[in-house]
């Protein structure tokens, strides 16, 4: 469920970031996106 979820939120807030920011901001923007997905998914106890 949690790969799921992380998945998900990355592939979404990509997507978001992408679409809004232009081309290198949207690459700059994938390592937070990445951090953050993580937290949600794993280590901030709302999907466990």
């Amino acid at each position: 469920m949690k790969r799921k979820i992380f998945w998900l939120l990355l592939i979404s807030l990509s997507l978001i970031a992408d679409f809004s920011l232009p081309f290198t901001w949207g690459l700059v923007a994938t390592l937070p996106i990445v951090v953050i997905s993580w937290w949600v998914a794993y280590r901030s106890g709302w999907f466990s």
